[in-house]
């Protein structure tokens, strides 16, 4: 599975720095629309563990679906 940098930069700019990856990126924002979601539904995960693990498994998904 590829998983580029989010927010790449040309490579002779003069403070380049490799940042987070597309798949960091697609997990933070799958991590937002589902707390949201729990939040207005009075769903509560019982870990930080199930937040983080619901979310990149939604990036591994988004990712997938990129090579597709």
């Amino acid at each position: 599975m590829k998983n580029p940098q989010a927010f790449p930069t040309h490579p002779d700019a003069p403070l380049s720095c490799d940042g987070m990856t597309l798949r960091d990126y697609f997990a933070a924002k799958a991590m937002q629309a589902t707390v949201t979601a729990w939040i207005q539904q009075s769903i509560y995960p019982s870990t930080d563990f199930e937040v983080a693990q619901n979310a990149y498994a939604v990036a591994d998904a988004m990712l997938k679906e990129r090579e597709a």
